[in-house]
């Protein structure tokens, strides 16, 4: 039912869209955001004339089959997804701008769900929300087991990723701000109990701007992820935790030294798990997940660090025993 859903309201996005692309003349992304912001205020804006008298009775058409108040936070999320899965294609969107795929977002929020309590209050970072798609997948993933409402935060700058994740955000109804920064300068936000991200991989050019930053460069550029994730540690609260995808080389650069210094002296080094090399195009752009705690009270280094690589998710068996191994790691190391 709810795939058959999904299917419905992503044509409705797909058809209203492209309706938005010949008549406004933009690119697949902007008709996108258009065409959520009519639905989330039930009618068809009309600026200039456009679109015209015949599209906007079309677009009227097509809207009134859809009602969100029936539809549930996946299934918009997914046909969302679909949406820019066909936006990446039509407008050739830079990789480091792609969405994180369900697969790993599913594991993240996996992994979360066993690091924290089951009545604390959760809010949630992503410190490289892009157009939303990982955070929203953790949020939905979780809340229908918690008794408290999850309340997320998202930092990106670049404008047009934001108004895609506050979109598709406001259409889900999920209780998220999202702040239009640079995620290297110092954060507005609360202190938060989970920090996620997926990461950019690459040098941040502004050397000027980091010298604060315990993992920057010894020479040149400093790595934008190793930035990102000291600088989304610093958000937590005593003992939060830090799940982020990272390069599967990660120590093993020139700076990995720094970084691991860095590491020791503000948090626990909990995880790292290789994800399927089958999820990557190839070995150079494979990932991790690098699972962190930062020092607090109630916080301590696991007595085994949690190691391994995830099978494939064809693999049912063999992914199935490989999570039974992380849970009896989670009861043997951290609720201990």
């Amino acid at each position: 039912m709810a795939q058959s859903a999904t299917e419905t309201l992503f044509k409705v996005f797909d058809q209203s869209v492209t309706i938005l692309m010949q008549q406004l003349s933009v690119s697949y992304v902007d008709a996108l955001i258009e065409t959520g912001d009519n639905l989330l205020s039930q009618t068809v804006q009309v600026e200039a004339n456009q679109p015209d008298a015949a599209s906007v009775a079309k677009l009227t058409e097509l809207y009134a089959t859809v009602n969100l108040s029936q539809l549930d936070a996946e299934t918009i999320r997914r046909a969302i997804q679909l949406a820019l899965l066909k936006a990446i294609h039509n407008d050739r969107v830079d990789p480091n701008h792609q969405m994180t795929p369900d697969s790993i977002g599913l594991l993240t929020a996996y992994l979360v769900s066993k690091l924290v309590g089951p009545d604390d209050d959760l809010a949630i970072l992503d410190i490289a929300v892009g157009t939303g798609n990982l955070l929203t997948t953790v949020i939905n993933q979780l809340q229908p087991t918690r008794t408290t409402t999850i309340h997320g935060y998202g930092v990106d700058n670049d404008d047009t990723q934001l108004a895609i994740a506050a979109m598709s955000m406001d259409l889900q109804k999920s209780k998220v701000d999202l702040f239009h920064q640079d995620a290297i300068d110092p954060l507005v936000m609360p202190k938060t109990t989970i920090a996620i991200g997926d990461l950019p991989v690459g040098y941040y050019p502004l050397d000027e701007r980091v010298q604060s930053f315990e993992t920057k460069a010894t020479n040149g550029h400093s790595y934008t992820h190793h930035l990102m994730m000291e600088r989304a540690l610093d958000q937590l609260t005593p003992g939060g935790w830090g799940v982020f995808l990272v390069p599967t080389t990660i120590f093993q650069s020139q700076e990995s030294a720094g970084l691991l210094k860095w590491m020791s002296s503000a948090a626990y080094l909990q995880g790292l798990l290789n994800l399927p090399a089958n999820l990557f195009l190839d070995e150079k752009s494979r990932k991790s997940v690098v699972v962190l705690q930062k020092h607090g009270s109630q916080a301590h280094q696991a007595g085994k660090v949690l190691l391994g690589e995830f099978p494939s998710f064809e693999n049912t068996r063999a992914f199935e025993a490989f999570t039974a191994q992380i849970d009896t790691w989670v009861d043997q190391n951290i609720f201990r």
